[in-house]
């Protein structure tokens, strides 16, 4: 969204010779039409924006193109893929291995992000039959369901691993850690070693 606001509030500048940066109020009109401008590039290739007496009686009226828009967070949509790059590092898989992709918050309908996740993995298709606005509460479920015990059937299939998220270790002579657990092991996990 940044992106987008610091794009009009130069487009405003150029147009009218006034910089609206300071201006709180302005700039969180700006903030929420950018919003819903964004939410409609993802079902539309542009989308406008129409905001009355913006900034010192001022009207600002313009259009952003999905493509325009792409343009500006080029380098934050290709960004996306180093987490997923890192999550199948740390799970040792190829990404031939996975079975299904499931996409995970708001931004995740962004067609950019669709194309970009689509191609690293080789045209598989994206699973969209989760609503990505609740894919994380359907986890946080499914764990509960695990941890209070439940048999039913829609979770006896179900094993959910915790791991350590950073390795482990002590330090020993010289101010060296020497590490004990590797981060991304599965816990409880227990390990004992002799020093001298």
């Amino acid at each position: 969204d940044n992106r987008m606001v610091n794009h009009f509030i130069a487009e405003f500048k150029r147009k009218h010779k006034k910089d609206i940066s300071e201006n709180k109020r302005a700039v969180r009109r700006l903030r929420t039409a950018c919003e819903r401008a964004k939410r409609t590039l993802s079902s539309s290739t542009q989308a406008s924006i129409e905001i009355d007496s913006l900034y010192e009686g001022i009207d600002f009226y313009t259009s952003i193109t999905r493509a325009r828009f792409e343009e500006l967070n080029a380098d934050l949509f290709r960004g996306t893929l180093d987490p997923v790059e890192k999550a199948l590092r740390d799970a040792k898989l190829d990404k031939s291995q996975v079975h299904d992709i499931v996409l995970v918050g708001g931004s995740t309908r962004i067609p950019k992000i669709q194309k970009l996740l689509q191609d690293f993995f080789n045209g598989k298709e994206l699973n969209k039959s989760i609503n990505p606005d609740e894919a994380v509460a359907y986890g946080a479920a499914v764990q509960a369901a695990i941890l209070s015990g439940d048999k039913s059937e829609n979770v006896q299939d179900l094993l959910l691993l915790d791991v350590t998220p950073l390795s482990l270790g002590i330090e020993t002579a010289g101010g060296v850690m020497t590490v004990l657990i590797k981060r991304n092991t599965t816990i409880p996990t227990k390990q004992t070693q002799t020093f001298t």
